[in-house]
């Protein structure tokens, strides 16, 4: 079988995919092979539904605090149909706005299929062979299925089955207490679901500094969420009821479960067996600074390749791939870590945390502030949270930030460019930011820093 001949070859279509088809040269033939719906992750089962649902969430929410504000609305109810239809819409657009937009290149060829590598430069599609000068295998990820006894015979939920629901569940179960499970136990808990937070660490969000994990748990308990930490799941079964989760404490009866404890890379049905393509004990594809497998011509972009796992850095992956093809000396290495957790009040990160920071080498200056110390936060009644800056005592430069509170995942992004351009924080202490604001407190919290022994 011949195969057909192309300058690039994408597999799988998440957002490092437009940017590279925007960015390659219009003369360049381009195939591009999706196997599931175009858009990946990010349009169809993460953050376009996934934020859509939360602001449904966060309307139902400020409505029922409106006579904190002087504002009478009578009793509030969530119609959970009109919810998810809006939230339909908007990823089925978002969706089909990229497909078109796709199919309208004249230099891209659309593939439905699975890609399966036959050797190091050639990809199979349902029978029909591939070859291109360039291979870029962008595969995202998807939920771990944990080996808990008895889930196999439970009709439990990942976050792509929750996204389908067509009634509201009367007590939604988690088991992961992580960025996942803590945005959908908010959204459903506000929607008017019963919701119970299993954890088996002995704090949420692990790899945030404690008082964080500490504060975040808090807001949600304030809003009836129960929230269980160290609970060690033993197993699961089916009840006419719904579910029950045995934990070593005890058991926790509810109508639907979640599941949320991490994600693995779509690695494993490449055909990878078939080509030298080094992958990690985790299933990532390994790569260099510049995304380049071990492979000459192939690359890896966004969360298969484990070097970052969100919308932002697959975009940048791409940008550092066609910065190279022209030249260019941008890598991955150059980019800060920044993320959000999308809870109601959010959390914004950037940089190292205090404790990474320290496990790290430095010798860290830390400076923190409460929200309900800030004018505009007391303003808009939001003064759950704090802020919380991390300094290199020697090269007084931010190492990272931490930022619980309204507005917070848009406030941070002022911290991830002072923090690339690689600037003293005493010169972001000289900016003026318009009031009133929260931003405008950033830099005096600069005030505050203390050597930490």
């Amino acid at each position: 079988m011949a195969a057909e001949r192309f300058d690039h070859l994408l597999i799988g279509t998440g957002q490092a995919t437009g940017t590279l088809v925007a960015g390659l040269p219009t003369d360049q033939r381009i195939a591009i092979v999706e196997r599931d719906r175009v858009g990946g992750t990010c349009v169809n089962t993460g953050c376009t539904p996934t934020k859509t649902l939360v602001a449904s969430a966060r309307v139902a929410h400020v409505c029922r605090r409106a006579a904190e504000y002087g504002v009478d609305t009578g009793p509030v109810t969530v119609d959970f149909g009109r919810a998810m239809a809006r939230m339909n819409d908007l990823r089925r657009g978002a969706h089909q706005g990229l497909q078109r937009w796709l199919q309208s290149r004249d230099n891209v060829t659309l593939i439905a299929g699975h890609a399966r590598f036959r050797s190091d430069t050639e990809v199979e599609v349902d029978g029909r062979l591939l070859q291109a000068d360039h291979v870029y295998i962008h595969t995202g990820t998807r939920p771990r299925v944990p080996p808990i006894p008895g889930l196999d015979q439970v009709p439990w939920l990942d976050n792509v089955r929750l996204l389908d629901l067509d009634r509201l569940p009367e007590h939604l179960v988690i088991i992961g207490g992580s960025y996942i499970g803590l945005e959908f136990g908010q959204v459903f808990r506000r929607f008017g679901s019963e919701v119970t937070v299993l954890e088996g660490g002995s704090r949420l969000l692990g790899r945030e500094d404690p008082e964080f994990c500490a504060e975040i748990g808090a807001i949600l308990q304030a809003e009836g969420i129960g929230v269980h930490t160290d609970a060690r799941v033993q197993r699961v079964q089916s009840t006419a009821m719904g579910v029950v989760v045995h934990t070593d404490d005890g058991q926790i009866a509810g109508s639907h479960l979640l599941v949320a404890v991490g994600r693995v890379p779509n690695s494993d049905d490449l055909g990878l067996e078939h080509t030298s393509i080094r992958v990690s004990d985790r299933g990532h594809v390994e790569v260099d600074a510049h995304c380049r497998t071990n492979v000459p011509g192939v690359y890896a972009l966004g969360d298969v390749n484990g070097r970052g796992a969100f919308t932002h850095t697959a975009v940048n992956d791409a940008e550092i791939v066609l910065d190279l093809h022209r030249g260019g000396t941008r890598t991955l290495d150059q980019r800060q870590p920044t993320y959000a957790l999308f809870i109601d009040p959010p959390l914004g990160r950037v940089g190292h945390t205090e404790t990474s920071a320290v496990a790290a080498g430095h010798r860290v200056q830390v400076a923190t502030r409460r929200m309900d110390t800030i004018n505009r936060a007391r303003e808009m009644g939001e003064t759950q949270g704090f802020v919380k800056l991390v300094v290199d005592a020697d090269t007084d430069l931010i190492l990272g930030a931490s930022i619980l509170g309204p507005g917070a995942d848009e406030i941070v992004n002022m911290f991830t460019a002072f923090m690339v351009a690689r600037r003293p924080c005493r010169e972001y202490r000289k900016a003026v930011f318009l009031h009133p604001t929260i931003s405008e407190l950033m830099p005096f919290i600069l005030d505050g820093l203390e050597l930490r022994p």
